[in-house]
């Protein structure tokens, strides 16, 4: 044996670390589970498996520091040629593409060519096709003129006897009675048509002359309004110089006779009522009021309600009953609900001037159809015959209303003039109603008063009373007859009680019956 020999088989293998062993282990597992975690085989794609073992070569360059920078020299040697042979197999790739281009290009041109050709020798067909067409247009449009042609001779030769007349059937064009009737029908269309025409309407020239005229109109009434407009203005530019100047009255009496009422507003108002008072004047406002109504018959038209009311308030503000009095009697104003109101209150609290307050409110109640509050003032002024004339007359006062009056006018003279009837007529108000509602309302000193007065009459007067009382039923008498025995009028609730039980039906009264005492009379 050689000595080479001896050697050769001499050579123990490398003693292995346990700490490499599992790395060379781990790499193992790592390349398995890689590679079939991507689908590689041993030849697999070049690119994933070239990836698997660039990170191998990383991890035993990491692992083997004392050769790490001679491996990292190897490595960067390998990446740098598989990058050059990726390069070139790109290369090669788009060379490959771009050769087929260029081989395929005799081919497509030929094929361009052929189909150029055959769209060719289709145009010239289609033209072919719509030449022959045309000639049949034009063959059909001569043989339509020519037919037109024809058929309006035909037309014109003819009588037309064939065609239907306008409103009428075929069955009524061949009757002879029909056809008269629709010819009456035709004539006295054309007979109304005609006086239409010479009533209706006018020619055309006549609305242009019509419209000349409108703008002729239309140009004066604006110059009237600029001049109307022009003398206003110089009319209230002498009215406030007057003011300014200090001459009230003739201020007054200016605007009171200004042209179609001009300065007669709440605005010429309110200028004298900003003046106030002045010592040892007339008051500027009441002045105002005093030409203005004094001029006002001069008008057509009367002095508006609210310059009425003011005039009415100022005139009892400054205590001048005599002026508004003459105002309401004699002038032509327009009269309202709140200026009756106004006079009515002034009344109420100077009871000097009460009467003569109320006989002026009656007059303005009246004048605006206020019939309730002119009957108040009737009722007030002791006037009760005219309050029942006025009650006689009127539609709309009610039982309520008569109540109500019992109620603001508590006069037994009032109460007696409505619960006894005049003349054979029924009376305006229930007894019974009357005597429960004074007691119901602390008038009791009337209510007593009233029980006297009928207390003291016979016996016919108050079965009249009581006969004459639709609206009272046996339950309220009962609680009457209860009024009078608690107030001392036992006669009179005796004599209450014997009437009802002398009627027909009515045999005894209890508390719980609410039967209408008068109801046999509608049976």
């Amino acid at each position: 044996m050689s000595v080479q020999e001896v050697n050769k088989h001499a050579v123990l293998p490398p003693i292995i670390s346990r700490n490499d062993k599992e790395f060379l282990e781990s790499i193992q597992r790592y390349i398995i589970t890689e590679t079939k975690r991507v689908g590689c085989n041993e030849e697999g794609p070049a690119d994933e498996y070239y990836a698997i073992y660039r990170n191998v070569f990383d991890k035993v360059i990491d692992y083997v520091n004392a050769y790490k920078s001679i491996l990292t020299s190897i490595k960067k040697e390998y990446d740098a040629f598989i990058e050059t042979i990726k390069k070139g197999r790109r290369t090669a790739f788009y060379l490959h593409g771009k050769l087929k281009v260029l081989a395929a290009e005799p081919t497509a041109l030929v094929y361009h060519q052929r189909r150029a050709i055959q769209l060719e020798a289709k145009m010239r067909i289609i033209e072919k096709n719509s030449k022959a067409i045309q000639l049949q247009i034009d063959e059909m449009r001569q043989l339509r003129m020519e037919y037109d042609k024809k058929e309006v001779k035909v037309c014109a030769s003819s009588t037309q006897l064939w065609k239907p007349i306008p409103g009428m059937t075929l069955q009524d064009s061949v009757n002879l009675e029909a056809l008269n009737k629709h010819k009456q029908y035709l004539q006295d269309k054309y007979i109304k048509l005609k006086q239409d025409m010479s009533t209706k309407y006018v020619p055309a020239q006549k609305k242009i002359d019509l419209d000349e005229e409108m703008i002729v109109i239309l140009n004066r009434r604006d110059i009237a309004e600029n001049l109307n407009k022009d003398l206003k203005f110089r009319y209230e530019c002498w009215f406030n110089e007057l003011i300014s100047l200090g001459e009230y009255e003739r201020a007054a009496c200016f605007a009171a006779n200004s042209p179609k009422r001009i300065l007669q507003n709440t605005g010429t108002m309110n200028k004298f009522k900003a003046i106030g008072k002045i010592r040892g004047k007339p008051l500027p406002l009441l002045l105002f009021f005093e030409a203005i109504f004094s001029t006002s018959q001069a008008f057509k038209r009367p002095i508006n309600a609210d310059l009425t009311m003011e005039g009415i308030k100022c005139g009892l503000s400054e205590e001048r009953l005599d002026l508004v009095t003459h105002w309401v009697t004699q002038e032509k104003l327009t009269f309202s609900e709140k200026a009756g109101d106004i006079i009515f209150a002034y009344g109420e609290e100077h009871t000097y001037h009460k009467s003569k307050c109320l006989a002026l409110a009656q007059i303005v109640y009246n004048e605006c159809g206020l019939h309730k509050k002119a009957l108040l003032c009737l009722c007030k002024q002791g006037q009760f015959h005219e309050a029942m004339e006025h009650i006689q007359q009127s539609k709309d006062i009610s039982i309520d209303d008569l109540i109500q009056l019992i109620t603001v006018c508590p006069q037994i003279d009032l109460i007696r003039c409505l619960i006894h009837g005049k003349n054979g007529k029924p009376p305006f108000l229930s007894f019974g109603l009357a005597v429960l509602h004074l007691f119901s309302v602390d008038m009791k000193k009337v209510g007593i008063k009233l029980l006297q007065e009928v207390s003291k009459s016979d016996k016919d007067v108050i079965e009249h009373l009581v006969m004459s009382d639709l609206f009272c039923t046996l339950e309220k008498w009962q609680e009457i007859t209860n009024i009078c025995l608690q107030n001392g009028f036992k006669n009179l609730s005796n004599d209450i009680m014997s009437i009802l039980r002398s009627q027909a039906g009515v045999s005894e009264i209890f508390e719980d019956d609410t039967t209408n005492i008068m109801e046999h009379v509608f049976w």
